[in-house]
């Protein structure tokens, strides 16, 4: 195996995709798979179309454009967004994206009429997470703008939560954005084909029985590529947690003391870490670093093995107490969190294999 690798397996996305759209259906809310974890690799997307989403959501155009050239066709949603610069390309690319600025969706308008298209937007609604979306008592207005433009289909208005602020979803913040919905429908009398309920951490408030009624879709990354919700990253139920496992090899292994020898000051990174005295340790380096992971979302899978550090190429491991003896050329497994499946599937110098 050449490592580092991240080992990718279809048939258990695929499995998470179908758990995680069945049990969004009991509620009449349809799925669109999240992309952008992954780079927009195709495998991943085709798996879950397989599993059953509506289409598929990207933050970035080249990520897209990897799944279109792999001649995967379904709808698709720019999540991220989309600045003026790029209208032109959003347009020709996405089918809809999500939008808060009306100078954007102006220029989108423009760039679809010169490509004589409609494009779609969802008008996003910041609810308290402080990220993406028009303050609650602008969006009438806004939607009555974005009604006069001749190239735009106002789809549906959404919303994104915990990803920035961390607020939760509640009852009360996606019933607000219900009653702005039915406001947005009487006003311009329309019916809006989408109210956009966030993302992997509405389905807790979902299976509590709380999800307001009229929540119609969630954009669902984290529960179909990681099995967990993005809450407490607990196992969301009929999932598995090991789609992804990042494999590292051990370039080196001695027994060295636990504490630096000497007088000490910042580390690579500008930070001032602290050691705990261990006393003289069994210490594994794996070929793995800050530039391909994110520790605080990395676990070694065998037990005995600790993480103590990293510097920009190399992971340090405590192995005194694992259950094999660790050597050179061993080969040392991961479970992974969102923060490190985003790094390790960005970083060049880790290879990507589906199994």
């Amino acid at each position: 195996m050449k490592t580092p690798c991240l080992e990718i397996r279809y048939e258990t996305l695929v499995g998470n995709t179908r758990s995680v759209v069945e049990f969004c259906s009991r509620y009449g809310v349809e799925v669109w798979g999240v992309t952008k974890g992954c780079c927009g690799m195709p495998e991943v997307a085709r798996a879950m179309l397989e599993g059953g989403v509506a289409g598929i959501g990207e933050s970035r155009t080249a990520n897209l454009q990897r799944i279109r050239a792999a001649g995967i066709t379904a709808p698709t949603l720019m999540l991220r967004l989309p600045h003026i610069s790029e209208a032109p390309s959003i347009v020709e690319q996405f089918d809809m994206s999500l939008n808060s600025e009306l100078a954007t969706i102006e220029a989108l308008n423009s760039a679809a009429a010169a490509l004589r298209k409609r494009h779609g937007i969802i008008l996003m609604v910041d609810l308290g997470d402080l990220r993406e979306g028009l303050w609650p008592d602008r969006v009438l207005a806004t939607a009555e703008q974005v009604m006069r433009l001749d190239h735009i289909e106002l789809l549906g208005v959404g919303t994104n939560l915990t990803c920035y602020g961390g607020v939760i979803p509640t009852e009360a913040n996606l019933g607000l954005l219900v009653r702005l919905a039915q406001q947005v429908e009487q006003m311009l009398g329309l019916r809006l084909r989408f109210i956009s309920g966030g993302n992997t951490s509405t389905l807790p408030l979902m299976a509590a029985g709380g999800l307001p009624a009229g929540i119609n879709m969630l954009r669902i990354g984290e529960a179909i590529l990681l099995g967990t919700e993005s809450i407490h990253r607990t196992p969301w139920p009929g999932t598995r947690q090991d789609a992804f496992v990042l494999h590292a090899e051990v370039i080196e292994c001695a027994t060295k003391p636990s504490v630096p020898i000497g007088t000490t000051g910042e580390d690579g990174f500008g930070g001032h870490p602290v050691f705990q005295d261990r006393g003289l340790i069994r210490r594994a380096i794996v070929n793995i670093g800050r530039q391909d992971v994110l520790l605080e979302s990395l676990a070694c899978i065998e037990p005995g093995m600790d993480i103590l550090g990293a510097s920009s190429d190399h992971l340090i491991l405590d192995v005194t107490h694992a259950e094999h003896e660790v050597r050179v050329g061993d080969i040392v497994s991961f479970r992974i969190g969102y923060g490190t499946l985003l790094q390790a599937m960005t970083s060049p110098y880790v290879c990507k294999r589906i199994v």
